[in-house]
């Protein structure tokens, strides 16, 4: 029984990672370096609409992708190594962390208008994000791999 359900949640974990990563990379390559090609008068607007609607869809996919994986290391089979599944939770807490301390603080900065530091910063902290989602994209295609 459990077996089936550790291959259920993996799968859903497996894709909500992939489209975190995917996206992850548009943002960082695409989206936050366009910022800077915002005219002044239209960023904080543009800063707002894009804080709000990012979030709809990035908001719940991380917390989905949270609790599959806290879910996944309550189910982890004693087939896999365990410090695979710690692994990849404490990846899912490198990048929480680093959009409430980091990601945050410097959109609602740059909800004041541009500022060329913070979105230097944004950038580049934003590479730790970018970084951790790919690990744990390639981390858990080996899960399903080897898993199913």
């Amino acid at each position: 029984m459990n077996d089936g359900l550790f291959k259920g949640i993996l799968v859903f974990h497996f894709v909500a990672t992939w489209f975190l990563v995917g996206l992850i990379w548009m943002v960082q390559v695409v989206h936050y370096p366009l910022f800077a090609r915002v005219g002044s008068a239209e960023f904080a607007g543009y800063q707002t609409a894009h804080a709000n609607l990012i979030t709809l869809v990035v908001g719940p996919l991380m917390l989905l992708e949270l609790l599959t994986a806290v879910a996944l290391l309550i189910l982890w089979p004693s087939s896999l190594p365990s410090w695979v599944g710690w692994l990849g939770l404490a990846l899912v807490g490198v990048i929480w962390l680093t959009t409430l301390l980091a990601s945050v603080p410097l959109h609602a900065r740059l909800a004041a208008g541009f500022d060329t530091e913070a979105h230097a910063l944004l950038v580049g902290t934003n590479w730790i994000r970018t970084l951790a989602w790919t690990a744990r994209g390639f981390l858990l295609a080996w899960v399903l791999y080897r898993g199913l």
